[in-house]
């Protein structure tokens, strides 16, 4: 029976090492990039002002190697996922809201779109999501859509977002 031992050693901020060692004295190495941060996500949303600037912060997020997240409505804490089964949560961002048990979609779809125009800061688009029944949203990397759930789960608006 072989035993082996992993190490992880930090190389460059883009890539880490596992070397595994075996019984046997030989090193395999193999290159395994490693998980995009909070801090790194963080910095990419720093340049977000309104909803104007989303299809630009999409694009940062991905190059980091985000596939895909979930925004959560209630307190703002964000699920990140990438390749490999990285995932990373940021904290919550405010105290809980309450989201309407009903969803007013025509009003939601009117008040987003004003979102995205530049018309309405983060703040005011989260307080609109929670008024008008949406519990959260995600983005999916590969496909280029953000979904907008309700509490129950349904998908309540499917957009594409902008190249």
């Amino acid at each position: 029976m072989k035993k082996t031992i992993l190490k992880s050693t930090k190389v460059f901020s883009a890539f880490s090492i596992m070397v595994a060692c075996n019984s046997t004295n030989r090193l395999t190495i193999k290159n395994q990039e490693s998980m995009f941060t909070v801090e790194q996500i963080k910095a990419a949303h720093s340049k977000v002002k309104s909803g104007a600037d989303f299809p630009a912060y999409i694009q940062d997020i991905k190059k980091l190697g985000v596939t895909y997240y979930e925004t959560f409505v209630r307190d703002g804490h964000t699920d990140y996922y990438g390749e490999n089964d990285c995932k990373t949560t940021s904290p919550a961002r405010y105290e809980p809201l309450d989201i309407a048990d009903s969803v007013n979609i025509e009003q939601f779809k009117k008040d987003l779109k004003e979102h995205q125009q530049g018309k309405t800061d983060y703040p005011t688009f989260i307080k609109m999501c929670a008024t008008f029944g949406i519990e959260k949203w995600n983005v999916c990397m590969n496909k280029m859509t953000c979904t907008y759930h309700d509490k129950a789960g349904n998908a309540i608006l499917v957009e594409g977002i902008s190249q």
